[in-house]
C-alpha cells in the first residue's frame, strides 16, 4: 500500500529545498526518470525540467514556502493533496491541489490545479 502522506510530504519538501544538488537527489529518489509536471502556468519533463520549474518558483517567491493543507488521500497509484505557498506564519495567499500518478511508489506525473492566486502573483 502506498503511503500517501509520505509522498505528499516529500513532494512539499522538494519544492522547499533551495540546494540544487539536494533537489536533484530528491528527484532521483522520489520521481521516475521520465516524470512530468504540468499546471495552468508551466510544464516540465524529466528531472531537469521539474528542477528548473522549482528553481523558477523559488526565484519568483524567495520568501515563500510550501506547506500541506489538510490530509493527502488516494487509492491505487493515485494521490491527491492540497498545498499553500506563502510566507511562514500567515495564511497562504497562493493555494492549489495536485494529483500524482505513481509508478512503483515513485511519482510518474503531477497535474496541478491553482485554487487561489492573487492578482499579480
Amino acid at each position: 500500500m502506498t503511503d500517501v502522506t509520505t509522498i505528499a510530504r516529500r513532494y512539499i519538501d522538494l519544492w522547499n529545498e533551495r540546494t540544487e544538488s539536494r533537489r536533484r537527489d530528491m528527484l532521483s529518489r522520489d520521481w521516475t526518470a521520465d516524470a512530468s509536471y504540468v499546471d495552468p502556468l508551466m510544464k516540465g519533463d524529466g528531472h531537469a525540467g521539474v528542477d528548473a520549474l522549482i528553481a523558477g518558483v523559488q526565484q519568483r517567491f524567495p520568501d515563500f514556502r510550501f506547506k500541506l493543507i489538510g490530509e493527502p488521500n488516494g487509492f491505487g497509484d493515485h494521490v491527491r493533496f492540497s498545498w499553500g505557498l506563502g510566507p511562514d506564519g500567515v495564511d497562504s495567499p497562493i493555494k492549489g491541489t495536485d494529483f500524482a500518478v505513481l509508478s512503483d511508489g515513485r511519482i510518474k506525473s503531477i497535474t496541478g490545479f491553482l485554487d487561489q492566486v492573487p492578482a499579480g502573483a
